[in-house]
């Protein structure tokens, strides 16, 4: 059994049914829909098309909407013309609309222009170009450039230094959240998240519009949310490490000690952790990955994070369906050398040493257990359970389709949605979906834990 869950980003090179229907039989896990491309309407048709295929193959897929968030690009130039940049010349941001020059441009957000202070670096064109603030007014930002020859329309630029006062969701946002929670997903993910208020903002826009229980994903790629990482992973259901952004706002070399960072503390309050961004990048033009690559995967998996996500490898990719089935193969096999060699992951600071979610894990390893069977009326039994890292699968008999989706993000979390089974109580023919056909089984049900012999 794969333990490290899938998710894959859904693209124009995927959305068709039969390569999303070969890319979840190959082992995805949650699809991702990227709200920065195609309006609601065509992405609710993907969300039909992911329902369908799965209710046909009898198997659960979460669907994960992202939203694009305040990303903030500056204005446009005279020309389409790349304009000339020089090491220590002055160059101004303000927020007259008149197309910019060599000199100076438009910055069109004006929560970012009063958050700016001197001394705040402003990094554009994912830190190709580097500025630092000289002088800073709400109308006119006054920048020398550090890095960068070159700068030309509608670049994107990223603050690391800046907390930008401003809500986590555009107009943009809300308008395509509006529309999503029609459709109902199984997990939001918020961009650009930088405090533990935006996340309280955005349930706060999904409870007054749905009672459907859609869970939000936390996207980790501020420096600020790192700093705060406990904070936000308190409040989040879940959160994504966005190495993309993340390595533009950071240094490059902090990302690997922070992403560690961020899955210990989400270990602490039984939060699951995506590892995002390049993870198979040379596969958008290639048919194979390079060996960095294969072992970045595999690293995901012996951190025990819960999913690995692919993003262009799969929305604009040569063969999407290929870099499912690599995914899969490199993971299965890295968790396997991970159970062959357990590291002892009971043992994390702040957990209490009474914890049951701990107890459910120490009893099924030491009785060797074949498998533990949660009867799960929501996710958070199967959380619990999942965030002790036990490599012992967790069968999660589910009595809603909603439950079981949420759950296919979970590590080692193997959903079942079946009324009959869960009724019953039925934990041996549950297992016996996932191949268990002998050995102990761990029942947990409600408050009730038993130990139990599948012959």
């Amino acid at each position: 059994m794969r333990f490290t869950k899938i998710t894959a980003s859904i693209g124009p090179k995927c959305e068709d049914k039969k390569t999303l229907t070969a890319m979840i039989k190959a082992g995805v896990n949650v699809c991702r829909l990227n709200f920065s491309h195609d309006t609601g309407e065509v992405q609710g048709k993907k969300i039909d098309l992911i329902r369908d295929i799965s209710k046909k193959l009898h198997t659960p897929v979460a669907v994960m909407i992202d939203l694009q968030g305040p990303k903030h690009r500056i204005g446009n130039f005279k020309t389409e013309d790349k304009y000339p940049l020089t090491v220590g010349q002055k160059f101004t941001f303000d927020t007259n609309d008149k197309p910019g020059d060599s000199t100076r441009v438009q910055l069109p957000d004006a929560d970012v222009m009063k958050s700016l202070h001197v001394g705040d670096r402003i990094l554009l064109n994912d830190g190709k170009i580097e500025m630092t603030v000289d002088a800073a007014t709400p109308k006119k930002i006054v920048a020398t450039v550090v890095r960068g020859n070159e700068i030309w329309s509608r670049r994107g630029f990223n603050l690391p230094d800046t907390e930008i006062d401003t809500s986590v969701l555009t107009e943009k946002d809300r308008a395509d959240l509006d529309y999503a929670v029609t459709k109902k997903p199984d997990w939001v993910a918020i961009s650009f998240v930088q405090r533990p208020e935006d996340i309280a903002e955005v349930r706060d826009f999904i409870t007054a519009r749905t009672s459907h229980p859609i869970k939000i994903i936390a996207k980790i790629e501020r420096p600020h949310a790192v700093e705060r990482i406990a904070e936000i992973a308190a409040v989040a259901d879940g959160i994504m490490i966005a190495r993309g952004d993340l390595a533009v706002e950071v240094p490059f070399d902090h990302v690997p000690a922070i992403s560690r960072h961020i899955i210990r503390e989400c270990r602490k309050l039984n939060k699951p952790v995506i590892m995002a961004t390049q993870m198979l990048g040379t596969m958008v033009n290639n048919e194979f990955p390079t060996r960095a690559e294969i072992s970045d995967v595999a690293n995901a998996a012996y951190l025990r994070a819960d999913s690995t996500m692919t993003s262009e490898e799969t929305t604009i990719g040569i063969n999407p369906v290929n870099v499912i089935e690599t995914m899969d193969k490199i993971l299965s096999y890295a968790d396997g050398d991970a159970i062959a060699n357990p590291f002892d992951w009971s043992r994390v600071e702040n957990i209490p040493e009474n914890d049951w979610s701990r107890s459910v894990a120490s009893m099924a390893y030491l009785n060797r257990a074949a498998a533990i069977v949660v009867f799960a009326r929501d996710t958070n039994i199967a959380m619990q359970i999942s965030c002790r890292k036990p490599d012992i699968p967790i069968v999660a008999v589910c009595s809603d389709s909603a439950t079981a989706n949420q759950l296919c993000l979970l590590r080692g979390v193997f959903p079942v949605f079946d009324n009959d089974l869960f009724a019953k109580r039925d934990a041996f023919n549950s297992a016996r979906k996932f191949g268990v056909d002998s050995g102990k089984l761990v029942i947990v049900d409600d408050d009730k834990i038993s130990l139990r012999t599948l012959d």
